[in-house]
């Protein structure tokens, strides 16, 4: 917050966003984070100018309150690399699209005020359009990025060391400048710039920073992702503090520790993993009983115990919330020494643990259960291979070596597929998708592309902990005490309306309305067409239609399992929220729920929903740019070849390819010659004007590939004409069909915003191939870069 409209902005944002109505000045203060003496002050002279505007005004008690409700729109403002954007309202579907001159220089990413230009006018399909009133949140403070230094010359006119090209797509049209002080890279460093100066009137495409850390050179191995991971801003250096902690923790459970314990040490449990795990959470037992029942015992490495709350190291795993997994390392959420040492489940080691024991009837019902605190000895470590071959394919050898063991895999066998017909009988949706596995060599170049297959081992170890996670879940949701949830919510219904208009042109139709259409009734589609060509199209439109899961406190359910109540309870090494579970568990079995203690879980646990919600989206999205840059490497030298695929999706500028290990590509409609094919939006397919050759999701097709680049990220292929290929009757009839459709719902104008969303999804998907930066020309010149930024004159002044 660098200036007094920006400060006022982001004070009616927080009060919008709370529950309550009014607020003392010290609520404000805490709330915001404005807690130094300065930041206090220049909060209440603040409101004092708001109060006399007569944006806020004084109750009789003292407190502030908005003179209007809900006068102020926020939310995050999506860039394209065209100049406009579109500002997404939580819970509202429908963005706000924001013209090339109304965007105030916000960047992708950041968290704006919006004011409303022209209203929405959905009886003609348009949408609102709008100006950023305000930047509140910078989503960008540090950047990642190549540096280009400047000669001694241009040092001495421009007082810049040089400038770097940002790593991030959204922003390869800026140029950051580097201030001459602090770290003074050399040419060619891949290094970490705090920024200073953001884009403005006078410099709307420039940005201005101090390099904070030198990552390495564009040239050393493994540069790639750790370019992608300090891009991302994720931590991978414990601080000294978190360490020193780390060491403190002793590598033996102690008499002491094991007080007030359930000891389960001569119980035969064992783990089952990845042959290359090294962090083993869970351990699990099947028991037969004499009723015909099951015992199941899924017991969970304590964490909780030895992260101690508000700790260096609490606070660590809090930030980071969750363990990164890219392709070729582990970015942990705790030190080695606790999640490879004394949290790791290591066999015939004593172990501190959370254990749930449920018994389970023939039906896939819990009918008792326990939650509480154990010690275990791990009996056996077993890897998911090993008990494929034991249960699956009966191979003579390994079930030699674990006699004793077969009869239990077997019954954990039969259970699982109790529990899995019990998820499919209420309505869990399943999707199956193959998991790509890269293989690189020591240098991290892909050497090869191989899909994991999910056999019975990896499959009922999932059954137990989704019964463990809903077990206990529900058992302290009917305490009625705060509780953290990983929650699934019910779709939107516009979008659930598009998958069931879309699935009636393949002679199916859902029950329900879109918006309370049960999960069972789309388990049912998806079982409709198991094994038909129409499997993949139907299942990719449907997760589509989906929401995102997330943390909450409110057991929201989980709409995909079909599960009233779910929190995730059985990976406290590599997530936070589980290792917050685990911690609730321990307080409310020693201290209680008294309305204290409730009142204390009610005020920190809706930040930690956020956080871990957060972070989690980060993880995925720096996994899914490590895979895309591994994948497009190992198609390098495949560049000329043919292979077979299935088209993933369908847009108006072309179809993406997807190849059976799993890597994709596009085929831009401006590449298709052989006819002008027009997109039919209604039932996604592009289909020839001239030929009436159709292309939609699922269908099978054979492709050249003709690029990749690595450095975009970008794979092109070039379709093989097909004499074979389907074809509509004609393009024509499809038309109007659709014109009769339109007829149906009214006269649509074109909505501008729509247009504009379509280009967007095509440049963030390929950069356009006849832009090029302005650097690159520069280069092509000869030119050195800062002699136009001595006569334009560097930047001065600081704005937010």
């Amino acid at each position: 917050m660098k200036n007094n409209q920006t400060i006022k902005e982001a004070i009616l944002v927080y009060m919008n966003e709370q529950n309550q109505m009014s607020f003392k000045v010290k609520e404000l203060s805490e709330g915001m984070k404005l807690t130094s003496s300065a930041d206090f002050k220049m909060l209440v002279s603040t409101l004092a100018e708001m109060e006399r505007e007569g944006t806020v005004f004084l109750n009789k008690k003292g407190e502030f309150k908005i003179t209007e409700k809900d006068t102020v729109l926020s939310g995050v403002f999506r860039a394209s690399d065209r100049g406009f954007g579109f500002v997404s309202i939580e819970d509202e579907e429908n963005d706000i699209y924001i013209p090339i001159n109304q965007t105030n220089f916000a960047l992708d990413g950041d968290i704006v005020t919006v004011d409303i230009l022209r209203p929405a006018e959905p009886w003609f399909d348009k949408g609102a359009e709008g100006k950023v009133k305000a930047i509140i949140e910078r989503k960008f403070t540090q950047l990642v990025g190549e540096f280009f230094a400047y000669t001694e010359e241009g040092i001495e006119e421009t007082g810049l060391y040089g400038y770097i090209e940002p790593k991030d797509k959204k922003l390869t049209d800026f140029r950051v400048f580097i201030e001459e002080k602090g770290i003074k890279p050399v040419d060619g460093a891949i290094v970490l710039v705090e920024l200073t100066l953001y884009p403005d009137r006078e410099f709307p495409r420039s940005m201005q920073g101090i390099v904070k850390s030198i990552i390495g050179h564009k040239n050393d191995p493994g540069i790639d992702i750790l370019t992608i991971v300090y891009k991302h801003g994720i931590q991978i250096e414990f601080p000294e503090e978190v360490m020193n902690q780390a060491n403190e923790v002793p590598d033996k459970v102690t008499e002491k520790d094991m007080e007030n314990r359930r000891d389960l040490r001569d119980e035969i449990l064992v783990t089952i993993d990845g042959e290359d795990a090294k962090d083993l959470d869970d351990a699990v037992t099947v028991k037969r009983l004499k009723n015909g029942n099951f015992k199941l015992g899924v017991h969970i490495a304590d964490v909780s115990y030895y992260v101690t709350e508000g700790s260096p190291l609490d606070l660590e795993a809090y930030d980071r919330a969750t363990s990164v997994y890219l392709t070729d390392r582990v970015i942990p959420m705790l030190p080695h020494r606790l999640s490879n040492g004394i949290c790791s489940l290591n066999p015939n080691e004593d172990r501190l643990a959370m254990s749930c024991e449920m018994e389970i009837d023939s039906a896939g019902k819990v009918v008792n259960h326990e939650v509480f605190q154990s010690v275990i000895r791990s009996y056996r470590r077993m890897s998911y291979t090993q008990v494929n071959q034991i249960i699956t394919d009966k191979e003579d050898t390994v079930r030699k070596e674990n006699a004793d063991l077969v009869s239990m895999f077997e019954d954990m066998a039969d259970l699982h597929k109790i529990l899995e017909g019990n998820r499919k009988t209420r309505g869990a949706i399943d999707f199956e998708s193959p998991e790509a596995k890269i293989i690189v060599d020591s240098q991290g170049h892909p050497l090869d592309i191989e899909l994991r297959e999910r056999g019975i081992g990896e499959r009922m170890i999932e059954s137990f902990m989704l019964s463990a996670n809903e077990t206990v879940s529900e058992h302290y949701t009917r305490m009625k005490v705060p509780m953290i949830y990983r929650v699934h919510e019910q779709p939107d219904s516009d979008r659930m309306q598009r998958f069931m208009e879309f699935v009636t042109a393949f002679g199916i139709s859902v029950k329900g309305l879109s918006e309370n259409v049960s999960p069972k009734s789309l388990q049912k589609v998806l079982r409709s067409v198991a094994g038909k060509p129409e499997e993949t199209v139907i299942s990719t439109m449907l997760l589509r239609s989906m929401k995102q899961a997330k943390y909450d406190v409110e057991p929201l359910g989980h709409y995909g399992l079909a599960a009233d109540y779910y929190s995730h309870f059985t990976s406290p090494i590599r997530r936070y929220p589980d290792l917050i579970l685990h911690r609730l568990i321990r307080s409310y079995s020693e201290e209680g729920t008294s309305s204290k203690q409730k009142d204390k879980w009610s005020s920190l646990l809706p930040d930690i929903a956020i956080q871990s919600s957060k972070m989690e989206r980060r993880a995925v999205d720096a996994e899914r740019e490590t895979d895309a840059l591994k994948k497009t490497e190992f198609m390098v030298d495949k560049v000329g070849e043919t292979f077979e695929g299935i088209i993933g999706s369908v847009l108006r500028f072309g179809l993406f390819i997807e190849l059976p290990n799993t890597v994709e590509g596009l085929v831009h409609i401006s590449n298709m010659k052989d006819d002008y094919y027009n997109f039919v939006e209604e039932q996604l397919m592009l289909v020839g004007e001239r030929t009436g050759v159709v292309y939609r999701i699922g269908q099978k097709v054979k492709i050249k590939v003709t690029k990749a680049n690595p450095e975009t990220r970008e794979i092109d292929f070039e379709l093989i004409p097909d004499p074979d290929a389907p074809k509509a009757d004609s393009y024509s009839q499809l038309k109007k069909s659709g014109d009769k459709d339109k007829k149906k719902s009214g006269d649509r104008r074109p909505d501008r915003n729509k247009q504009a969303k379509e280009s967007m999804a095509k440049k963030s998907s390929r950069q356009d191939k006849d832009t090029k930066n302005s650097h690159s020309k520069d280069k092509k010149k000869n030119k050195p870069f800062y002699k136009d930024v001595a006569k334009k004159g560097k930047p001065k002044k600081k704005h937010s």
